[in-house]
């Protein structure tokens, strides 16, 4: 084939003949010949675009042709989409709601977080939890140490290599976050707000708390509510979900809460079921004919006439409504309760009080637009797997539910910001060295530092002992960098550990090392032993010449 630049295609274009334009729909299969990675199969495909470019100049919509150079120009764009689609990741997320009363955490959550299935294993876990016990006392001593509830998911979750990314309580709002070691160095900018809604703004007992990121490189942002209860506050429930939505994280280049890529709104919002009386509804229920409730649930009612939350998505309500459940029980409400002046309060209708919604910012500007939206523009995709609650707890009158979400996106960032490893063999007998290399797009600070973890550590202040990145440098040159830590801060007892780097201006875990072994220290294991052995030459004699006497 002879050689043919773009211009010289532009400048000779009259000189093809329609039998060329024609044979298009083999392209596919001639460029299947060409070589992906070699130099000569990439000028050729040049050529051959060049070629197309400049036959679509000579061709008008009302030519024969018109019709079959979009079919085949469709099917290669379809095809090199595959490709990339190859290319990207999937991210799995397991979100928990869940009122738990003011109660203690239950002794077992094993099916709440699916950690039985046999499914792919769960990249990041969010938990919001509402009416977390906030009485003075507790509140107090919540803030000087980890509440029971974050104690509790962190015993459950970090031995199976999860750590607490963020958290962020307002009252009896908790969110937590917890995500796969691997993930760290992909995930930045966190950020967290709470809105206070109670009593106009000024009360904590209701609104929302959030927390943001760069999930490798796409902007997404959890938002745990607790919206007012009782029938008849629907208007109120929607201004102030309104108002959450509208809150502004401090910092610059945050993008608000409605313009990250991805925005996951779930918790107690309290909607409840209109119009139908309670015989109705439990009657229906009982049938498991949820259908029949749907369009007098006050949030699916709302959806077809709030602009702000039509954009939202929840998956199909095909479990019981989560509330009002007697304690211990799944069966609704069944208790006299006394009112002010001892007069009996109607018994709660059910409802789904908690939900789980989710909004793709790509999908709602696309919507809005009439050009047909195409999976080629589209960087993260979110897919729901399921939508369940789980009916064995009742340590409250709330159901907890889950849904677990696929996030395929394509990854933005590839590489952490930081390398790093253990030099040579690790022991509290010397000391020890780290040498580590940075992105040329690092933030560094002087504050930056590298922990020492165990595996199984909690969250990032959950650290063996650190070194300053800048105060305990012992070399460096333009590739790498080496610090050192002390013999005397090296746990004695050894086993495996990770190295983490930590970015004072991204606060966040920047780089993480593969796990390795840090050797029991030999010397204190001699003395422990010698220790010993005088010990028991210094006993009393043996048991038989007591006997004697």
């Amino acid at each position: 084939m002879a050689s043919f630049s773009s211009e010289d295609a532009f400048q000779d274009s009259s000189a093809l003949s329609l039998n060329d334009v024609e044979s298009l729909h083999s392209f596919r299969s001639r460029s299947a010949s060409f070589s992906s990675t070699g130099s000569s199969g990439r000028l050729q495909l040049r050529q051959r675009v060049a070629q197309l470019m400049a036959c679509v100049e000579d061709i008008s919509s009302d030519d024969e042709i018109h019709e079959e150079v979009s079919r085949t120009l469709d099917e290669a764009f379809r095809i090199w989409g595959k490709k990339l689609k190859d290319k990207w990741q999937e991210f799995r997320l397991h979100l928990v709601t869940w009122n738990v009363g003011t109660a203690s955490p239950p002794p077992d959550v094993t099916s709440l977080l699916q950690l039985n299935s046999l499914g792919p294993t769960v990249d990041m876990y969010v938990i919001g939890l509402q009416e977390v016990n906030s009485r003075i006392t507790n509140f107090l001593s919540d803030l000087a140490f980890d509440d029971p509830w974050s104690i509790f998911f962190m015993t459950v979750l970090s031995p199976l290599g999860y750590i607490k990314l963020s958290s962020v309580r307002m009252q009896g709002l908790l969110l937590l976050l917890f995500v796969k070691h691997v993930h760290l160095p992909f995930i930045r900018d966190i950020h967290t707000h709470y809105t206070r809604t109670g009593l106009y703004g000024y009360w904590g007992n209701k609104g929302g708390v959030t927390v943001r990121m760069s999930l490798y490189g796409h902007t997404v942002c959890f938002m745990n509510c607790h919206l007012p209860a009782h029938m008849e506050n629907t208007e109120q429930r929607l201004d102030d979900f309104e108002k959450i939505l509208e809150m502004q994280f401090e910092g610059e280049n945050i993008p608000s809460t409605l313009d990250h890529d991805v925005l996951f709104c779930f918790g107690d919002l309290n909607f409840r079921i209109a119009d139908y009386g309670i015989h109705f509804v439990r009657e229906s229920i009982n049938n498991k004919r949820y259908n029949l409730l749907w369009e007098k649930d006050q949030l699916n009612m709302a959806k077809k006439k709030e602009p702000f939350l039509q954009e939202f998505i929840e998956g199909p309500l095909q479990f019981k409504p989560t509330y009002k459940f007697d304690l211990y029980s799944d069966v609704y409400d069944t208790r006299e309760q006394k009112s002010l002046f001892w007069f009996n309060e109607k018994k709660r209708k059910p409802a789904w009080t908690d939900r789980i919604l989710w909004r793709v910012k790509n999908l709602c500007q696309h919507a809005s637009k009439e050009d047909k939206f195409t999976e080629e523009e589209q960087t993260i995709s979110v897919t729901l797997n399921n939508y369940i609650s789980h009916m064995s707890y009742g340590i409250s009158d709330h159901k907890p539910v889950t849904g677990t979400f696929g996030l395929e996106l394509k990854p933005l960032l590839s590489h952490p910001l930081v390398t790093l490893n253990p030099e040579g063999e690790w022991s509290a007998e010397h000391d020890v060295v780290i040498s580590y290399s940075a992105a040329p797009e690092l933030p560094s600070s002087a504050w930056d530092w590298i922990g020492l973890f165990k595996v199984a550590f909690r969250h990032v202040n959950d650290y063996v002992t650190y070194a300053w990145v800048e105060d305990d440098e012992i070399s460096s040159n333009k590739d790498s960098k080496q610090v050192y830590m002390s013999a005397a801060e090296i746990p004695d007892m050894g086993g495996e550990f990770l190295l983490c780097y930590y970015s004072n201006n991204l606060q966040s875990i920047v780089g993480i090392s593969q796990p390795f072994q840090i050797q029991p220290n030999r010397t204190l294991i001699g003395k422990d032993l010698t220790q010993e052995e005088n010990s028991w030459m210094q006993k009393p004699d043996n048991l038989e010449s007591h006997d004697e006497f």
